[in-house]
């Protein structure tokens, strides 16, 4: 006998829980770097890793829109796809990520090459944009709510780099200052769909499995850079 479904309550709770257990904010990279201690090469080996999982942003975004039915849905999706690539050069998240990279020190054309992305990195990003590529649209969109836990780690990240990193300069923290509004409202979107389109017990089930396989990529993802200095 299949289980009933959860209320919209239980299951935005049961989604929110996901989202605040298995977040890589309790990463020890991301300890580490919200508690000052990471060196400047592990902040620089950390920015230029993390740029592989921010350039495909817009690449897994246009594999989700392109799921979508209406023009309704597809609008409202195409402006993450702006968010991050920008209206027009120059602007968009992708851009304030370049920004930050130098303000740490690391030349765009550096972060832009890739040469130095770890191969753990790689295959963390590739299976989340495979996901998106093939999953149907309810647990594609549902991995997306790991930006209900962003804005709170947008913050601390903001407090901890100027407290304890001085030597970037302050510009280069804009994209943390804006993905704090970005995703407050990116996942309240994204969770009024999944609360929308999961109507089933299984469909429920595979939207939570969904986030939690997010919520592994981000931590497989720093897995790696954590790693690459042991080399």
């Amino acid at each position: 006998m299949s289980q009933q479904p959860l209320t919209p309550e239980e299951f935005t709770a049961r989604l929110r829980a996901v989202a605040a257990d298995r977040y890589h904010d309790r990463h020890p990279f991301n300890v580490r770097m919200h508690d000052g201690t990471l060196t400047p090469a592990e902040v620089r080996r950390w920015i230029l890793n993390r740029f592989h999982y921010q350039r495909h942003i817009p690449v897994k975004d246009a594999l989700i829109l392109a799921k979508f039915d209406t023009p309704a849905l597809r609008r409202a999706w195409l402006r993450r796809i702006q968010d991050h690539d920008g209206e027009k050069e120059g602007d968009g998240g992708i851009e304030r990520w370049l920004r930050l990279g130098e303000a740490a020190g690391i030349d765009r054309a550096r972060l832009q090459s890739g040469d130095e992305v770890l191969p753990g990195v790689r295959l963390a990003v590739d299976g989340y944009v495979n996901f998106c590529r093939l999953r149907p649209r309810l647990e594609a969109v549902a991995a997306s709510l790991t930006e209900l836990s962003a804005p709170s780690i947008m913050r601390t990240r903001i407090q901890a780099f100027e407290t304890h990193y001085p030597w970037i300069e302050a510009d280069g923290l804009a994209y943390f200052q804006n993905r704090i509004g970005q995703g407050s409202r990116d996942s309240a979107e994204a969770l009024a769909l999944v609360l929308d389109w999961a109507r089933t017990r299984e469909e429920q089930e595979r939207a939570v499995a969904a986030l939690a396989f997010k919520c592994d990529v981000l931590w497989s993802l720093l897995d790696a850079v954590e790693a690459g200095g042991r080399a």
